[in-house]
């Protein structure tokens, strides 16, 4: 392809196509279709990868996947998304339908403006524009999902696997989450905790109140367990990131009578850890803390655990240091290195390469009128733009 038939995309009128298409997770919907047909147009090899398997909550699950390459030199720059929204809520409440696109005043509204169709159009635009100028010093490459919203166990986790596994090489990757917080490019996020959840049972034998004796009562131990983990320190907190928070968020007995010891109790615990611990590791403590009071009280407990994600980081160097120079050179502010936040797929891609993430501002994802300035997509543009040209010049 020649660059003088390189199609310019057009940032705001990509992200309106992408939010029309109401991809509510696990649902396609046409998305993939839309973004294979402009990448294809760019000069891309595309590849579809369907995974199917178990969803949320028991639904069987079928995730639509994108990975497209265009160039085989290194380095292999990747960005990484999702075209996959969340639910819209109660859309009479919109001051617009949430997959109308509406431009109003100068600002975009629809559900996956922010999070995060936004982002993938901006960076299909910059390196539409990149690739019109010249042709670029090494390979750029998309990582799309539709898996992102929700479980997450079919979209990027297997493809990153599937990556691993045929011997691709990626070198660095900016995921396209909305990481600024109050002004575009005032943060990028170069690490995330970890997320482990458990769920926790005790078992007793039901009896009459009168008779506790002939009972054996599970409320007093799971309020007693639950204490005891709830009162352990984790950590002190690790570099770049804040000390590692257990939550309990539920303890249940569902006992709907006044006279009935419960035959069981059950509890559920959330803890987002920092690089001091492992998944395993938390997991292992866990079990010790259930065994020890089990063998206290006599009383069977069983946990059931799923880790989505270890903690990490992204260390300063070069990678890091392109993207924020480059970010400060277009926005005129240089972004703070933050771990904070919640999960993201960067927590399957760093087994690839170095992650990070930069975005929007995030201040509506997930809210009824999610919207975006189309000034702010234009400008995330250029920052793209710019971060692709800084990082081929100095990986």
């Amino acid at each position: 392809m020649s660059r003088a038939s390189t199609p310019v995309i057009d940032p705001v009128e990509l992200t309106r196509d992408l939010i029309r298409i109401p991809s509510v997770t696990p649902a396609d919907e046409g998305a993939m279709d839309v973004l294979e047909r402009h990448l294809t147009a760019l000069g891309f090899t595309c590849r579809r990868l369907a995974f199917e398997g178990p969803g949320g909550e028991g639904v069987h699950a079928r995730i639509e996947n994108l990975y497209a390459r265009r160039g085989t030199a290194s380095p292999n720059l990747c960005f990484a998304g999702h075209t996959d929204v969340v639910p819209t809520g109660p859309s009479d409440q919109w001051s617009s339908q949430p997959f109308n696109a509406e431009v109003r005043d100068g600002v975009l509204y629809g559900r996956g403006a922010v999070d995060m169709k936004g982002g993938i159009a901006a960076w299909v635009a910059a390196v539409s524009q990149v690739i019109a100028d010249r042709e670029p010093a090494g390979s750029l490459s998309f990582l799309i999902t539709g898996d992102e919203e929700g479980p997450a166990l079919h979209g990027t986790k297997r493809v990153v696997e599937a990556l691993a596994a045929e011997g691709e090489l990626i070198d660095a990757c900016v995921v396209g989450e909305p990481s600024s917080s109050q002004q575009l490019g005032d943060m990028i996020k170069v690490g995330r905790r970890g997320s482990l959840n458990t769920w926790i049972t005790v078992h007793g034998k039901q009896g009459h109140v009168a008779y506790p004796e002939r009972a054996a009562n599970p409320a007093p131990v799971i309020a007693k367990l639950m204490a005891r983990l709830n009162d352990h320190v984790l950590d002190e907190g690790y570099e770049n990131f804040p000390p590692s928070n257990l939550e309990i968020t539920t303890i249940d007995i569902g006992n709907p009578a006044t006279n009935i010891i419960p035959a069981q109790a059950t509890a559920r615990l959330n803890i987002r850890f920092n690089p001091s611990h492992t998944g395993d590791a938390l997991i292992d403590w866990l079990n010790r803390e259930a065994g020890a009071m089990q063998a206290e009280t006599g009383l069977q407990i069983t946990l059931e655990h799923l880790c989505s994600g270890e903690a990490f980081l992204t260390e300063p160097g070069a990678f890091v240091e392109a993207v924020q120079d480059a970010v400060e050179a277009v926005a005129g502010r240089r972004p703070e290195a933050s771990t904070t936040g919640g999960t993201s797929d960067a927590r399957f891609i760093r087994a690839l390469c170095p992650v990070l993430e930069l975005g929007l501002i995030g201040q509506t994802m997930h809210q009824i009128d999610e919207r975006v300035p189309t000034a702010e997509l234009e400008t995330l543009t250029a920052v793209y733009r710019r971060v692709i040209e800084t990082v081929f010049e100095r990986l």
